[in-house]
């Protein structure tokens, strides 16, 4: 027996399993407004074009903000489900790869068979009358251990294509998750920064309150004395229920900005209001930010290299749509020994070898492979203008939070003066007091006027903290490998 004798005809088959169908994937596509070499909303802020800081957070100069974001980053659940579904990608590439291999299995059988009216020449059992009309059987053992193995010959680069695709899959699930990180650290980052506004200006609220109850104490005596009229006494008593209206909606804010932090670091809520109870300052952004120029930007932002790796993978599945349209090639193999006795399993005369090709085409499907690639194709069109719409998303994210910084730097410096004029007024004011040339209630209306003052610049500062937060989002920063 020569079972191989027909195996170099299948060197033409094979020869043509260097055949890869389908388009070459050739980078992602150019975006004409990412050519220039700086930021255009930048305008006269202090930023500069060094590379920025992975992170950034830490130039804020915060630790108790380092640490948050530490233990987000460790435990929070976007960030774990991420790291699974990049773990899935991984997982399915190795499928891929062990798909192009050949598949092979062992077996053991033992069948018995009972079998009328045939005779096998003794080999079996007679059973029954052999004569008068009546059935003859046969019982019949077969006992048979064997290895049979299979390997679909990727005559035209289907199963290459399936691996690229899968690989491009395990870049984008890369991205996802360093596109998690990226959200994740600017959340903590000005959920934070929104704490600490919350509690100052709950503390000057406080203290705002304190300073009108006093007025319209004194006021109240002025009316009882008849030195002051009604109109003053419902004045200053509305202005304080405002006052303390206020406070309201600050202290829910507060608790919200805290349950936030919680969650983001993986805890429940009310996990860290002893930890942060004690009222901090607003942390304030670097003298000069680092922003890098627009092409660095696309080259880093996980968002863009998601949808690129996306494209990448949408391009390779055309191939393998292609590759389903000519014929198949599947190579199978049996080595087995046996025969109807368990002796049989040690005699190597019978020992049997099976080698069958085959080749299928479907040649004959009515147009439903060529939609198939149709279909592929417009997913891959889908994919590229998804990408370049994440390019200008992204190239617009970061002006626009570059406009804001820079709008933003104007506010606080012009709050800055309102404070040190509300300052000297009321050093001057105080002044007066003690030489006797003004009330009490002119003093504390200063003071009041100062905390206002004081009140907006501390807004002012939380705002230009969480543009620069913002920046940092927009450049892409937050993650790591």
């Amino acid at each position: 027996m020569r079972p191989f004798r027909s195996l170099p005809l299948l060197g033409v088959p094979l020869l043509l399993a260097g055949c890869t169908v389908g388009p070459d994937y050739a980078g992602p596509p150019a975006i004409p407004s990412a050519g220039t070499d700086r930021f255009v909303r930048a305008g006269d802020a202090p930023v500069i074009a060094d590379a920025p800081l992975a992170r950034w957070w830490e130039v804020l100069g915060d630790p108790t903000l380092d640490a948050l974001i530490t233990k987000a980053l460790a435990a929070n659940a976007d960030v774990a489900g991420a790291d699974a579904r990049l773990r899935q990608a991984r997982a399915a590439l190795r499928l891929e790869r062990a798909n192009r291999a050949p598949t092979g299995s062992a077996q053991a059988v033992y069948a018995h068979a009972r079998l009328p009216g045939i005779d096998l020449g003794g080999d079996g059992s007679d059973n029954g009358d052999d004569g008068g009309g009546g059935s003859k059987t046969t019982d019949l053992n077969l006992y048979n251990l064997g290895f049979d193995a299979s390997w679909e010959v990727d005559l035209f680069g289907g199963g290459r294509r399936s691996v690229e695709a899968a690989r491009a899959n395990v870049g984008a699930a890369e991205a996802s998750l360093a596109d998690t990180q990226v959200s994740l650290t600017a959340e903590v980052a000005q959920a934070y920064v929104n704490l600490r506004d919350r509690q100052r200006r709950i503390a000057l609220n406080a203290r705002s309150v304190a300073m009108q109850e006093r007025m319209l104490a004194l006021t109240r005596q002025r009316f009882d004395r008849g030195t002051a009229s009604r109109l003053d006494v419902t004045r200053l008593t509305n202005q304080l229920d405002n006052t303390r209206a206020d406070i309201v909606p600050l202290n829910a804010e507060r608790e919200a900005y805290l349950d936030e932090l919680a969650t983001l670091t993986g805890q429940v809520p009310g996990a860290l209001d002893a930890t942060l109870a004690q009222t901090e300052p607003v942390p304030l952004p670097p003298a000069a930010v680092p922003v890098g120029d627009p092409a660095a930007l696309i080259r880093r932002r996980p968002d863009i290299r998601a949808a690129e790796r996306t494209l990448a993978a949408d391009t390779a599945r055309i191939g393998v749509a292609e590759a389903a349209r000519f014929p198949k090639l599947s190579l199978m193999g049996i080595i087995g020994i046996g025969g109807t006795s368990p002796s049989d399993l040690t005699d190597l005369d019978n020992f049997t070898i099976l080698a069958a090709p085959q080749l299928s085409w479907s040649f004959l499907d009515f147009g439903r492979s060529r939609a198939r690639v149709v279909q592929a194709e417009t997913v891959r069109d889908e994919a590229d203008a998804k990408y370049k719409g994440a390019v200008l998303t992204a190239l617009r994210d970061a002006e626009d939070a570059l406009s804001r910084f820079r709008y933003g730097r104007v506010t606080v410096a012009t709050l800055a003066r309102a404070k040190a004029s509300a300052d000297e007024t009321a050093r001057l004011t105080t002044q007066r007091y003690q030489a006797g040339t003004t009330t009490l209630i002119d003093l504390l209306d200063a003071q009041r006027s100062q905390i206002a003052a004081e009140q907006n610049l501390s807004r002012a500062k939380a705002g230009l903290t969480g543009d620069f937060v913002a920046i940092q989002k927009a450049l892409g920063l937050g993650w790591s490998g």
